[in-house]
């Protein structure tokens, strides 16, 4: 039997996966903070502040412990298939070796490593910062009603059985749904509609927000900033999902941003039919679905598929958010659901018709001959729904019945930035 040449580090490769990651975690904070914290009332920004910085620290810590491993690391008899083993348990073996010791250790195996050219401690960080803008996404959901502890214990708990499983089934070696072929470059299905269907788990669960007839959406320039960071640092979540510096990063950049402007534009246009007006709001919005949708295709659509999906978002979330989500009265504070959700449900359905096999050929959709992708792309999104939808409401009862989760009413009239921590985002002048 012969041996596996090992591989060799390419300084590029890893200076591009490591600044990658730095882009990525900038979408958190401040990128996701500030899109978020300018949507809420003014009595509760501070609290989403709070949430999207301390979410980055806790996820943080727990990835490195046990959060990689559950996620990326070898699987074990027939539950391998949907979780990973404990045999990364404090990044224990998981490596920052150097093609020396790739060829002395016998340990080392090629089929556990993430990306042949970085090492898998750098693959490791670079997948930290999207366990980490998961579980602030569904922020959006449940915004301005929940308690403080029992966020940071929903935080914990989901991150655990409910991201590391979808990532492990669709990005392992072992998982299952890579076993089927589904394709999702960067997060569609393990980061966005992951998130986007746990929100709404939440807010169905928890009901309706006290006295929304009040004005809301203090600060339209937080948003537009939060949206500008969040457009800036997704280059390294497309294109930095290559894991190399090279022509297939290049790609995914380009497709990001044109399928990006492409729903600003959409969704824009869509304000100015419907309601007369184009809004500021409404266009970075468009912007947000648009990189959304973008994720799971990046990898694998040429500029064309990227302009039709960019497009078409922006309609489908549109009508989500202005007709669909008024008509059933539901409470998706910030659209977490209407946007991600659905953004991530289309976007990893195109991928499955608009794939190329001249931009990647790890796979081809509909219109470049393989009839059988998008059922395949649609079977990887009903075992994310399913499975995170059910589990999220699992979560939320236990912790209502424990600790807890709503704020009390008295709370959520006075607003969780005095009520939960006992500070102000702003200064009342005498």
């Amino acid at each position: 039997m012969g041996t596996t040449p090992a591989p060799q580090l390419n300084d590029g490769d890893i200076s591009w996966v490591l600044a990658s990651s730095a882009l990525v975690l900038a979408m958190t904070a401040p990128g996701l903070a500030l899109f978020y914290g300018g949507m809420v009332r003014r009595k509760n920004v501070n609290s989403i502040l709070m949430q999207c910085f301390m979410c980055l620290a806790i996820v943080s810590v727990l990835w490195v412990v046990i959060g990689y491993s559950l996620a990326f690391g070898p699987g074990h008899g027939w539950l391998g298939q949907f979780v990973g083993g404990l045999d990364w348990f404090m990044l224990h073996n998981v490596s920052m070796y150097t093609p020396e010791h790739w060829t002395s250790d016998p340990k080392w195996d090629p089929t556990t490593s993430y990306g042949s050219t970085v090492p898998n401690q750098c693959y490791m960080i670079f997948q930290c910062m999207f366990a980490v803008i998961t579980p602030a996404l569904v922020i959006g959901s449940f915004a301005e009603r929940v308690k403080f502890s029992a966020w940071v214990w929903f935080t914990v708990l989901w991150l655990l059985v409910v991201y590391c499983p979808v990532a492990h089934m669709v990005w392992s070696h072992d998982g299952i749904e890579n076993h089927w072929g589904v394709l999702d470059f960067a997060g569609g299905t393990v980061v966005h509609m992951n998130a986007g269907i746990a929100g709404l788990a939440t807010a169905l669960y928890l009901g309706k927000r006290l006295g929304t007839d009040k004005p809301g959406m203090h600060n339209v320039p937080f948003v537009m900033i939060g949206a500008s960071l969040l457009w800036f640092g997704w280059f390294g979540f497309n294109a930095g999902s290559a894991i190399s510096a090279g022509a297939l990063a290049t790609s995914a950049f380009v497709v990001t941003n044109t399928a990006t402007a492409a729903a600003a534009i959409s969704w824009a246009a869509c304000e100015w039919i419907f309601t007369g007006k184009p809004t500021l709001v409404g266009a970075c919005s468009g912007a947000v679905a648009g990189l959304v949708a973008i994720t799971p295709a990046s990898g694998f659509v040429d500029v064309g598929g990227s302009l039709w999906i960019g497009f078409l978002v922006s309609v489908f979330c549109y009508c989500m958010v202005a007709f669909v989500k008024p008509k059933f009265g539901y409470d998706d504070t910030l659209d977490a659901f209407g946007v991600h959700y659905i953004g991530g449900l289309w976007g990893a359905l195109a991928t499955g018709l608009f794939a190329v096999k001249v931009v990647n050929s790890a796979g081809s959709g509909v219109f470049d001959g393989n009839a059988g992708q998008f059922m395949t792309q649609a079977k990887g999104c009903a075992v994310t729904t399913i499975y995170t939808f059910i589990v999220t409401l699992i979560i939320c009862f236990i912790i209502d019945k424990t600790i807890g989760m709503r704020a009390s009413a008295e709370d959520e009239v006075i607003g969780l930035d005095l009520s939960q921590h006992h500070e102000r985002a702003y200064t009342i002048l005498d």
